[in-house]
């Protein structure tokens, strides 16, 4: 009886907030996006803070009273578990609360701001490769030609040259800049950061011939923006849909029926790619994206540059900007479906293709 009276109460509270078919949609992308979110950092929790996890904490509860418990968590880590399971929740009810305070916005708004979303990210994380690969690779320049002690001193020198040092005390904070100046820039630089990859490679055949010297740093340099421009690029032509289609049957559909391609294309095949990615690369510590990461992994040479760690977190970003964008694809799409704009108007949807230039 309590759960139909709350069942009843939550119908009346839906139905009096506009909650509408488009607001349920914007409800539903908004959520996945958030709990994506929500995913990474209880993924940071666990494997870089040891917090328990969400997974630890439903496999040490007792069930109905048939599990004996071998490891109960108690105490701090109890806490923590459920702050991280609360937290899934939380943002639940946050993106409704979103949706139900801005009911009269509509999708293709909501569409214009995670692609803009998706714009800073990218930006970001090209300022973070541009900036990581010049100045790591000055530093494994110095630590190759045994500079690094005369000019940092012993105890500096020797730490620039451990992986998880400068990891930590100069990729973090070079990190961090990079986030603020993507937030004062609007422009992704596509055109500089190919022109940066082949000027690398150009300086490996001059240094190489001509001057008869190579070192694995510069391979590593060419390979760490080479791997940054395609996997980042992704999310940007799918914004301007510069991606590959076969228009076999497409380019004869009527419009509705274009957006009914897209829509269910994003939702069976777009977002659960990415969601594939992110759980198979970030479920455990051992996992293809978590390893690498938490270990500071560097090529196997020693004297290459310290960044091969960064480039297996390439995926994740690749996977989060492509599930972002597929959700903006997929809320533009649905505001086809729910003709909120007239032919007159659909102009206005190139804000979404432009708003990364």
């Amino acid at each position: 009886l309590c759960g139909s009276a709350l069942l009843k109460k939550l119908s009346w509270i839906i139905k009096s907030m506009n909650f509408n078919v488009a607001n349920q949609i914007r409800f539903f992308g908004i959520s996945i996006v958030a709990l994506t979110f929500t995913f990474l950092i209880n993924n940071f929790l666990n494997f870089w803070a040891d917090w328990p996890g969400v997974n630890t904490f439903f496999a040490n509860i007792e069930w109905f009273g048939f599990k004996k418990l071998q490891n109960p968590l108690e105490g701090p880590s109890l806490v923590q578990a459920w702050i991280q399971l609360l937290s899934y929740i939380l943002v639940i009810f946050l993106s409704f609360a979103y949706v139900s305070s801005t009911s009269n916005k509509k999708l293709i708004q909501d569409s214009v701001t995670l692609s803009s979303l998706t714009a800073y990210i990218i930006r970001a994380s090209f300022w973070i490769v541009l900036l990581v690969g010049l100045v790591d690779m000055v530093l494994s320049f110095l630590r190759v030609e045994d500079y690094l002690i005369p000019l940092f001193g012993q105890d500096l020198g020797m730490a620039l040259g451990r992986p998880n040092f400068r990891g930590t005390y100069v990729h973090f904070p070079i990190m961090l800049i990079s986030l603020i100046i993507a937030y004062f820039t609007r422009t992704l630089g596509f055109l500089w950061l190919a022109v940066l990859v082949v000027v690398a490679e150009f300086q490996i055949v001059l240094a190489r011939f001509i001057f008869s010297y190579e070192q694995t740093f510069m391979g590593d340099l060419v390979r760490f923006w080479y791997g940054s421009l395609f996997l980042f690029a992704s999310s940007y032509a799918l914004i301007h849909e510069g991606h590959v289609r076969v228009d076999v049957l497409y380019t004869k559909f009527s419009k509705r029926a274009k957006a009914w391609s897209n829509s269910l294309g994003c939702l069976l095949l777009g977002v659960p790619i990415c969601w594939t990615v992110l759980l198979r690369g970030m479920w455990c510590k051992q996992c293809i994206i978590n390893a690498p990461l938490t270990n500071f992994e560097t090529s196997m040479s020693g004297y290459g540059m310290y960044v091969k760690y960064l480039m297996a977190g390439f995926l994740a970003i690749y996977a989060l900007t492509m599930l972002i964008q597929f959700i903006s694809y997929f809320l533009g799409n649905a505001s086809v479906l729910q003709e909120e704009m007239q032919d007159s108007d659909l102009q206005s949807t190139d804000s979404i293709k432009t708003i990364v230039e």
